[in-house]
């Protein structure tokens, strides 16, 4: 449990972030959740959620308000959002929410950030120039993008790809020894700062079917993956692989690893939202400070209509209280 609260962004005010948090709030206690304080406007919780709000302005504020209402930040956008239409208006709160969050975890005020999600079209449509708020908030926090790792957090499954969001006919050639080698890397690193574990296992997944059958179906894994994983182990590390793909994810071969390092995207997305899509976590590796999400994105579709489910969100809130002690109590 923290002593600080946990800093909140609401995310897009027309997704689902105002509502999954809210929910939080209502199920605090049977979510186990310590006290956090909500950042965003105001008229996007009051569109989708009729629980008590405490407006602060201070986060020492937090935890006397949190057993009466829902503390929060308010950041008021320019215009209305309606639940299900995103606009620019929107845009431009989810990024000085988010903005604020980070600038509150770096300070010291808040515990760590959770992020609630944002739309990635309306942020571009207003100069925003980093491929996700993972850039964002690394930025933010002065560390380079190539220095911090993505990783999806489930119960039973944590996967963390080596590159994110490309057309998959681009992979191939932005692997590099050095990328696998950097990425795996700052897995284990993370494995032991953010989960405590003191000695973690990484396995790594091949590019190609059959982990390239020997160079017969590809030659990436014998001229990249196989040197990172041969340079990851002079280090001390244990490291696995390259394995094949389709074999890495039952149940039995989950309980040889701690990670697993994939090559691309959908290799490492697909079986962590097949096993854990209600409570599947992002969290950030590589920042001076805690940042995790809800694995979900804005679902415009369903918003405004009483339907967004927030286990997710608070299996983000959970995952940063527990990162957070694992740091303070200096494991790994």
């Amino acid at each position: 449990m923290t002593q600080l609260p946990l800093a909140v962004s609401l995310g897009d005010p027309a997704g689902i972030g105002p509502e999954v948090v809210g929910k939080c709030w209502d199920h605090r206690s049977r979510f186990g959740l310590s006290p956090f304080v909500a950042i965003g406007d105001p008229r996007s919780l009051a569109a989708v959620w009729d629980g008590p709000i405490v407006t602060i302005e201070d986060a020492r504020e937090v935890d006397s308000a949190f057993d009466v209402g829902l503390p929060l930040w308010p950041i008021a956008a320019a215009e209305r959002d309606v639940p299900g239409c995103p606009s620019v208006a929107g845009a431009h709160c989810s990024l000085d929410a988010l903005e604020l969050a980070v600038g509150l975890a770096r300070s010291g005020t808040a515990a760590a950030v959770v992020t609630g999600p944002v739309s990635k079209e309306q942020l571009y449509r207003i100069g925003f120039a980093h491929p996700g708020q993972t850039e964002f908030v690394a930025e933010r926090c002065g560390v380079s993008p190539a220095n911090v790792v993505m990783m999806l957090a489930g119960p039973s499954l944590r996967t963390v790809p080596v590159t994110t969001h490309l057309p998959l006919a681009d992979v191939p050639a932005a692997l590099s020894i050095s990328l696998i080698e950097a990425r795996g890397r700052a897995a284990l690193r993370g494995l032991q700062r953010s989960f405590g574990i003191a000695e973690p296992r990484l396995a790594v997944a091949g590019l190609n079917p059959h982990a390239g059958e020997n160079g017969a179906l590809g030659r990436e894994e014998i001229e990249l993956i196989i040197p990172a994983i041969e340079a990851l182990r002079a280090e001390g590390w244990h490291v696995t692989g390259p394995h094949p793909a389709d074999t890495m994810f039952h149940a039995a071969a989950r309980a040889r690893y701690d990670a697993a390092l994939c090559m691309y995207h959908d290799q490492a997305l697909i079986p962590l939202k097949a096993l854990h899509f209600e409570d599947g976590v992002n969290i950030t590796l590589g920042l001076p400070i805690v940042r995790t999400a809800p694995d979900h994105g804005t679902a415009f579709d369903i918003a405004g209509n009483d339907r967004a489910d927030p286990r997710a969100m608070a299996a983000a809130m959970r995952q940063a209280e527990a990162s957070v002690a694992h740091r303070a109590a200096g494991r790994g």
